[in-house]
């Protein structure tokens, strides 16, 4: 018997859900994951946020605030969660439980579930008892059931004793036998399993508390979820989880439409937490301390990434528009984003990349965000007084620092790729260089050339508050006076002023430092210089 579902919903407003266990740090698969199901339901419908926590053993406290911040971060925000509220709640699964032990009595009743009593060994001896080289890992289920401990294979007055002695049972679904579950995948197309190789998966644990494929079905119906889209590793579960919509025998066309993600991939296969370490780059959105061992693993946002280009980022991996285009803001990704361009095969995640995809928003945001960072990055910097190398010292900003940060900003963002690049390229304004690169230019130095920089010297002095064009159109006449070609001659201040052979265009650094500390460096470095 083929048991169908190729679903068309009736006419409703699109509910889409995100439901992470608050189990750690929100890995960007979860992201993603998230991700899409908000720029599905936005332009028609309403996006959820429900915390998956009846999983107690793995609970992780902390946890369902990291994923709410993370998920603010990126500029997620849910029309209904465990913060905000709605007509569904509670959004926490743990606050659900009596609503679980209805619905799963409710599979007891219709003959759709059982109670089962074995024991941890008893379970061990069946494994033992029904394994074979073609089944290595016997399964509760169609082969095994009618010789367990359950309600099955005992009397009603037995199961009436068990259940009221108090002692510990589970509640397992019972598996159809000879079915194809069929169905049509929103990302794969047509789907289908035999029900015979499926096993009688426990709905309610022993606990008290529901199983995630109990407790999802029933949040998804009873928070009327119009559509699931959830990553690759929950598609051998949707058969159940179809079969449990039947057995609560609902109008076929409220069950959601189903979509599996793709996986995100690493260098060697799926992307896992443990790539970061190992790779050197960051798996989870924001920084994630480990409760055990007090380690922090870094997150996108502290690595110096921009949010709408983590988005962007997260948004091009498994999906496009068909146009080629790569830069979208959020609200384009809302109104360009359809399920029918997400890709059934998994997508690599580059990190190069994902630093070009910063790059470039880091050019297209407003100038006061990267100021404002660079701002507090340097301000905290001296304030905890972080260690400079080679006895370096702060510069003292005599001019209003955000002015100055604001400048600095202007003239290095092109050069960066992260925000942490920020003070990388722009540290040479707030610290006086400690040593000289003069290797490439001492071989070619002379006496000349070091009466051109003191001659510049006093004729900087003339020209307090100049721009970089007036400060080259100075440098190259006096080159000429000097007979010297002003090529020669800008390495050494370029080496003068920031200690190597690296920076913006020169003038523009001697412009932003300001007259006085162009003098001083330059003053400073000409010992260095000399032959």
């Amino acid at each position: 018997m083929t048991l169908s579902f190729y679903l068309c919903p009736m006419q409703r407003r699109i509910r889409t859900r995100f439901a992470p266990s608050p189990t750690g740090g929100l890995h960007i698969g979860g992201v993603r994951t998230a991700l899409f199901n908000y720029l599905f339901a936005k332009p028609h419908g309403d996006f959820i946020l429900r915390i998956e926590d009846t999983d107690q053993g793995r609970y992780v406290e902390g946890a369902e605030k990291y994923i709410i911040e993370c998920l603010k971060w990126c500029g997620i925000h849910p029309d209904e969660s465990t913060v905000k509220g709605g007509p569904y709640g509670p959004y926490r699964q743990s606050e659900r439980k009596e609503i679980y032990k209805q619905y799963a009595q409710k599979l007891i009743d219709s003959g759709n579930a059982y109670y089962a009593f074995d024991t941890p060994e008893e379970l061990a001896v069946m494994r033992e008892k029904f394994r074979t080289e073609t089944n290595p890992n016997p399964q509760y289920g169609l082969q095994t059931r009618m010789q367990m401990k359950n309600s099955l294979t005992m009397s009603d007055a037995e199961v009436k004793d068990w259940l009221e002695s108090g002692k510990p049972y589970v509640i397992r679904f019972k598996m159809p036998e000879g079915r194809e579950v069929k169905w049509n995948d929103l990302i794969r197309g047509e789907v289908s399993f035999n029900t015979d190789v499926l096993d009688d998966k426990v709905l309610l644990k022993a606990d008290g508390m529901p199983t995630y494929h109990l407790a999802v079905v029933t949040d998804d119906l009873l928070m009327e979820i119009t559509h699931v889209l959830r990553g690759e590793e929950w598609l051998s579960s949707t058969p159940l989880h179809l079969l449990l919509w039947e057995a609560f025998g609902v109008n076929p066309e409220i069950i959601p439409q189903y979509g599996h993600l793709p996986l995100i991939l690493g260098p060697q296969g799926k992307l896992s937490k443990r790539d970061g370490a190992k790779y050197g780059f960051p798996v989870y959105g924001m920084n994630w301390t480990e409760p055990d061992t007090g380690n922090v693993i870094e997150g996108f946002k502290e690595k110096g990434f921009l949010p709408e280009a983590f988005v962007n980022m997260l948004a091009m991996i498994g999906w496009n528009d068909g146009t080629g285009q790569e830069i979208f803001t959020m609200e384009e990704l809302v109104e360009k984003f359809t399920i029918e361009r997400v890709h059934s095969g998994g997508a690599k995640f580059d990190y190069e990349k994902a630093k070009w995809f910063n790059h470039m928003w880091m050019q297209k945001v407003d100038e006061r965000r990267l100021t404002e960072y660079l701002f507090e990055d340097y301000s905290q910097r001296v304030e905890k007084g972080t260690p400079l190398p080679e006895n370096q010292t702060y510069l003292i900003i005599s001019e209003n620092l955000a002015a100055y940060c604001e400048k600095v900003v202007k003239l290095i963002k092109n050069r960066c790729n992260l925000l942490t690049d920020l003070w990388e390229e722009g540290k040479i304004f707030f610290v006086q260089p400690s040593g000289y690169d003069t290797a490439a230019v001492k071989p070619k130095w002379t006496t000349e050339k070091e009466k051109f920089f003191k001659e510049y010297i006093r004729a900087l002095e003339k020209l307090e508050g100049a721009d970089a064009a007036k400060l080259e159109e100075e440098f190259k006449a006096l080159a000429a006076a000097h007979s010297i070609k002003p090529g020669e001659l800008q390495l050494p201040m370029r080496i003068m002023l920031v200690g190597g052979k690296f920076g913006p265009p020169v003038f523009e650094i001697a412009a932003t430092l300001g007259i006085k500390e162009t003098i001083k460096r330059i003053e400073q470095a000409l010992p260095e210089f000399a032959i």
